[in-house]
């Protein structure tokens, strides 16, 4: 059978399809009527017509990992969020002083860095951080500094046994000792124990590395929370990075972060995608804090299932249409049973095509894994997802001091065998300003999702600068992740943490 195109036909009111399973399986299914905040429910009650996730999950033909059994929603307030936060020069500052320069971030993987020697420079704004793999082993990361008369240190990445300025030749070991002044006999008043560089503090969580300038910050694990419980299942630790493309995006960096955030935007941008993807159908989760820390975050936009915006596909078009774009050597190898939905072919198709590729067994790793977008949101800046079928992760950061540019990093971690080593990875493959994401051919299926995204961004900032209205309004459900990390980064920047 084959899919069907997608045309503006095929477009009709979610209330004409009240009841009605979009994966194909039929049956009713409990949800929440579509009406308007406004009318019969409280703000943020109100949801689409479709499967519910949780309804998707319960039909699972392997365990599901029980943190993607939790649903937590509350509502946060309809206020708008001020347009000038993400352009004025003056709110990037309080950024960096109030924000920036005191939370954990990512800055590397582990495999970055695996050997004694290997050093990565994390740059954002003004602030650069050589994280280096000491002697030892141990994880450091310094100021990109010389001590002298303030030469930059290193640049990107490499291996180096010290760390040597280039221009007067002043040299610290990888602990970050002085071990050598030029002429040091007209240098008296230097002593070596102040001239020791100094340090962020460092963490390690998941595989990924993380820096805090502040040194009276808090342990990482604290910062963290519940997000390691979150992710315990998911072992991305084992995973590795396969893949980093990065790129300089004409947006401020929480315009292209807050893209991200949402499925509400699928409708308009990805239209392509409506026929397997249960955009209306994403559950929002926040999980927020009393103890001052930042919350964190998730969405899970169900795959294998059309969008409610479309008329009622056949469960087969459904798979075809998911592996014309993922998977097409499936398409036409896989029929789905009579009366079967299409997520339990498509999941066994693609995990066996995974595990091939990878050579990890995937035998016990659920359907939700595989084809879900399971994406989480580590405040302030990082996007992991936990899934094995779009294994991605996503960072956004200022690109210096520039309200309207930011550095969209993303990863693509992948699962080895059992008792492989993971090897030393690549360097990111930087686009040029004039390069879209064809020019990253290892994003596969995802360089034209990602190309759509790119073309609304720079629209975006653009757009922010014209409008009349003070602020930008947001969704009570679909785009409750944005509220929720506005309201976070409101108590660095208010100074009230």
């Amino acid at each position: 059978m084959g899919h069907q195109r997608i045309g503006l036909h095929r477009y009709r009111r979610a209330e004409l399809h009240r009841g009605t399973d979009r994966g194909g399986r039929g049956g009713s299914v409990t949800r929440a009527s579509d009406r308007t905040d406004s009318g019969l429910s409280k703000p943020g009650e109100a949801r689409s017509v479709g499967p519910t996730v949780q309804s998707l999950l319960a039909d699972d033909t392997r365990e599901v990992p029980p943190p993607l059994l939790e649903e937590s929603y509350e509502f946060l307030g309809s206020a708008d969020i001020d347009k000038d936060r993400y352009l004025t020069p003056e709110f990037h500052q309080l950024e960096v002083e109030r924000m920036w320069k005191k939370v954990w971030q990512f800055a590397c993987r582990e495999e970055d860095i695996p050997e004694p020697g290997d050093y990565h420079v994390y740059d954002l704004a003004d602030m650069s951080l050589i994280v280096v793999r000491t002697a030892a082993g141990e994880i450091k990361a310094f100021h990109n500094s010389c001590l002298h008369r303030g030469t930059r240190l290193c640049d990107d990445a490499g291996r180096a046994n010290q760390l040597r300025c280039p221009f007067h030749g002043f040299t610290w070991s990888l602990e970050g000792a002085l071990t050598d002044v030029p002429g040091r006999w007209d240098f008296p008043h230097l002593d070596d124990a102040t001239f020791a560089l100094p340090q962020a503090q460092t963490g390690v969580w998941a595989g990924f590395v993380f820096v805090n300038p502040d040194p009276a910050a808090g342990p990482l694990s604290d910062y963290l929370g519940d997000l390691e419980k979150h992710f315990a299942p998911f072992k991305l630790q084992d995973r590795f990075k396969a893949i980093h493309v990065a790129k300089v995006i004409d947006c401020n960096w929480k315009v292209g972060m807050e893209a991200f955030l949402e499925s509400y935007h699928v409708i308009a941008t990805h239209p392509q995608l409506l026929e397997y993807l249960g955009d209306d159908n994403t559950q929002y989760d926040i999980y927020t804090r009393s103890d001052g820390l930042p919350g964190f975050n998730r969405m899970i936009t169900p795959q294998a299932t059309s969008s409610p915006h479309l008329e009622p596909l056949e469960p087969q078009d459904v798979l075809d249409a998911m592996f014309r774009d993922f998977f097409p050597e499936g398409v036409g190898a896989f029929e789905v049973p009579d009366g079967q939905s299409a997520r339990p072919i498509v999941a066994a198709a693609m995990r066996e095509n995974l595990a091939q590729t990878t050579g990890a067994d995937l035998s016990g790793t659920s359907d939700s894994e595989i084809l879900d977008a399971i994406q989480y949101f580590v405040f302030p800046n990082m996007v992991p997802w936990a899934g094995v079928g779009a294994p991605l992760t996503y960072r956004f950061r200022p690109y210096g001091n520039d309200p309207n540019r930011c550095i969209f990093d993303i990863l693509m971690l992948i699962p080895l065998p059992a008792g492989v080593p993971k090897p030393k990875t690549a360097p990111p493959h930087w686009l040029g300003a004039d390069e879209d994401y064809s020019a990253a051919p290892e994003l596969g299926g995802l360089c034209a999702v990602f190309n759509q995204d790119l073309a609304n961004l720079p629209r975006v900032q653009r757009g922010l600068r014209s409008m009349t209205k003070p602020g930008v309004t947001l969704a009570n459900y679909q785009e409750v992740r944005i509220r929720q990390f506005h309201q976070d980064l409101d108590r660095y920047v208010s100074g009230d943490d």
